[in-house]
């Protein structure tokens, strides 16, 4: 494996300017092309230590033989070099923009004496103009099947068309008036190809001048007495319409904008994008990408435009305004290549208020779900789960694959409202019956709970719960009866909590926490149970008392699962956190007065507006609010003034509970 020190370039031999580089392995392949604003600030930070580098960069220096770059006058002269190097080498570290499925487009042959109307996938082609693209290729027909009957262009065959020309007759089509026939001449090229123009000029967003246009000719027909005519220019209006209908309008400016937005974790991004034209989303589409080193969503955006947007073929893509979630660093160069290659002006833009921010945040959610989508769909399949466990299994040293894990995380705010939750997965999938969360108690001492505590508090309840189990009670109560079995409860038929022990425990941490809880199973005698702990950082698995953490490959089935079930505990912890943090934001004193119910409590704060005022209040003033006797007016003082009961935050269980709160679901 190459050194990364053998290969540096000498101290001042790289230039303090814009340019572009080329990283190569050792027999002289472009493995990844960069462009900086400062080759020497960008370089070096390559060579810095391993170790500060995100794992995909530490992997591509360590693959890398050799570096080299040129210098360019400016940023965008940078775009283009790093964009012509891209497609040239095909690096194989450089973030690639594959669609997570072939998308269809409305391809339009303008190349072609007679164009064509057609459903296409793949590579965009010279001299053919795209629509879209649609989600399916149903609705392109759909769309179509509407259109045609306003504008009859071809949508056959090179080898239909030759054939109606052969025999002189049109194909159905032609007959019932969905296609204009220049296959048998009753429309020249030159008419043919004007209903195709005013067929891309309505795709294109233009679509107020045909309903107008259509409107006025109609008008015009019944005028002249001419029904037969109306009546048809009646249908095409109507047809216009529902096409109309069928693209919703979202921005009431008419705007032109792509909408971009991300959701990522340390290892992939997922990206939508919906194209609005004239306010209107005329299509949507997705990309799930590798990242290759640390990303900002700026970064994201400065991808996603060189790539997308790129090609000879993609200068009909771009849009008059680009919405994103963060103006990437070269956000000026960006938008002047963009508008070299839209032939006009391209704004990049954070929307801030108003429908686009509204659209902004639409866009984010479908991002979000794309990227779970990317990472369940693997837990559908047993045999990839499979190999997932076989994987877990000899990554950590276990003799067999674990069918039971437990995930452990904890949530707090500056040691308040400190929880924790446990998921588990049986045979890699979520068994949510069997979810489990804690309230932690906290230091004796009264100060503030930190995670590692409450992460030892909580494993030490759980496991000692299950040694209760196991060897506390009686003999003749732990030896199952006729007919019974072990770890059920034979009164109610029902497992008993924490009855089963799990194979392997992780924990959300790295080794602080990994040592923690080895120390708490140790404590308890636990040695049948393996542990290890997942960093969220750079992803590594830790194990007890090992100085270096195991690295799982990027794409292992391993790591997904890891990963999967370190999200679902941190999910579950930070709903109940949530929840307790609301509760106890909304109780008062006056909720344990004896006698004083919802309705008079009310009652009181609307007299007093505050539970200070009502606190400073007399015993006879209380008494004078409808409903409110002397006796609970005293109450309520005692209550408030700290001679009575301290009221104690609903939900919060001072001491904790041993067996948690069972549930099986959260938000």
């Amino acid at each position: 494996m190459p050194d990364p020190s053998t290969y540096r370039p000498a101290t001042g031999t790289i230039p303090d300017a814009p340019g572009v580089y080329r990283f190569r392995d050792p027999t002289g392949r472009v493995i990844y092309v960069g462009k900086a604003k400062s080759l020497r600030s960008r370089l070096n930070s390559y060579f810095a230590d391993p170790v500060n580098l995100h794992p995909r960069t530490q992997q591509m220096v360590t693959t890398a033989g050799s570096v080299d770059w040129i210098t360019v006058g400016t940023e965008v002269e940078a775009l283009q070099q790093e964009f012509t190097w891209i497609k040239q080498f095909d690096p194989r570290f450089n973030v690639k923009y594959r669609d997570d499925k072939s998308y269809p487009f409305l391809a339009v042959t303008l190349n072609e004496d007679y164009p064509r109307l057609q459903v296409m996938r793949g590579a965009k082609k010279k001299g053919v103009r795209y629509f879209g693209p649609y989600s399916h290729a149903w609705a392109i027909r759909e769309t179509l099947d509407l259109l045609l009957r306003v504008f009859p262009a071809r949508t056959c065959s090179a080898g239909v068309f030759k054939r109606s020309a052969q025999i002189g007759r049109p194909c159905l089509l032609g007959y019932i008036g969905k296609c204009s026939a220049p296959c048998v001449d009753r429309v020249s090229a030159e008419e043919h190809r004007g209903i195709v123009d005013d067929f891309c000029d309505f795709m294109s967003g233009r679509t107020d001048a045909f309903v107008k246009r259509y409107e006025r000719e109609m008008m015009a027909a019944s005028d002249a007495l001419d029904f037969e005519r109306a009546a048809r220019l009646r249908d095409d209006l109507a047809a216009l319409r529902k096409a109309l209908e069928k693209q919703t309008v979202v921005l009431g400016d008419g705007t032109d904008a792509d909408v971009v937005a991300f959701a990522d974790d340390p290892l992939e991004a997922a990206v939508q994008v919906f194209h609005v034209r004239d306010g209107r989303v005329r299509g949507q589409r997705g990309w799930v990408v590798e990242k290759t080193e640390e990303l900002t969503a700026g970064d994201l955006v400065h991808h996603f435009c060189t790539q997308v947007y790129g090609d000879e073929h993609g200068e009909r893509d771009v849009p008059r305004e680009l919405l994103v979630p963060e103006l990437p660093p070269d956000a000026d160069a960006l938008a002047d290549w963009l508008s070299e290659h839209r032939g006009s002006r391209v704004q990049l833009r954070v929307p801030q208020r108003g429908d686009k921010k509204a659209l902004l945040e639409t866009v984010g959610r479908n991002a979000k779900e794309a990227l779970n989508r990317h990472k369940l769909k693997r837990s559908g399949d047993l045999t990839t789960r499979s190999k997932a466990l076989e994987e877990i299994a000899e990554a950590l040293g276990m003799e067999t694959a674990p069918l039971r894990v437990e995930c452990y995380d904890v949530s707090q705010i500056q040691g308040t409202d400190v929880v924790a939750s446990m998921v588990v997965f049986e045979d890699g999938l979520p068994r949510k019956g069997e979810y489990r969360r804690f309230a932690v108690r906290g230091n004796p001492d009264g100060s503030g709970t930190d995670d590692l505590s409450a992460l030892t508090e909580v494993l030490r309840r759980r496991f000692a719960r299950y040694r209760e189990q196991a060897a506390g009670s009686p003999p003749e109560e732990t030896t199952p009866g006729a007919g019974e079995l072990p770890g059920i409860d034979p009164t109610t038929g029902r497992p008993r909590r924490f009855a089963y022990p799990p194979q392997l425990v992780v924990v959300d941490g790295g080794e602080p926490q990994v040592n923690a809880a080895a120390t708490v199973l140790a404590e308890l005698g636990v040695t049948d149970v393996a542990l290890c702990g997942l960093a969220k950082r750079l992803e590594e698995v830790w194990l007890p008392a090992d100085d270096y953490p195991v690295i799982l490959p990027r794409t292992s089935e391993a790591l997904y699962l890891l990963q999967r079930m370190r999200d679902e505990a941190h999910r579950f912890a930070i709903t109940y956190h949530r929840q307790k943090r609301s509760k106890r934001m909304t109780v008062s004193g006056l909720d344990d007065v004896p006698g004083l119910g919802e309705a008079r409590r009310k009652a009181l704060l609307r007299t007093f507006g505050s539970v200070k005022k009502l606190a400073a209040a007399t015993p006879e003033e209380i008494a004078s609010v409808p409903g409110i006797g002397r006796r609970t007016a005293e109450a309520v003082l005692t209550a408030l003034n700290g001679g009575g009961t301290t009221a104690v935050p609903s939900g919060v269980t001072g001491g904790g509970t041993d067996r948690g709160t069972d549930t099986s679901s959260g938000d």
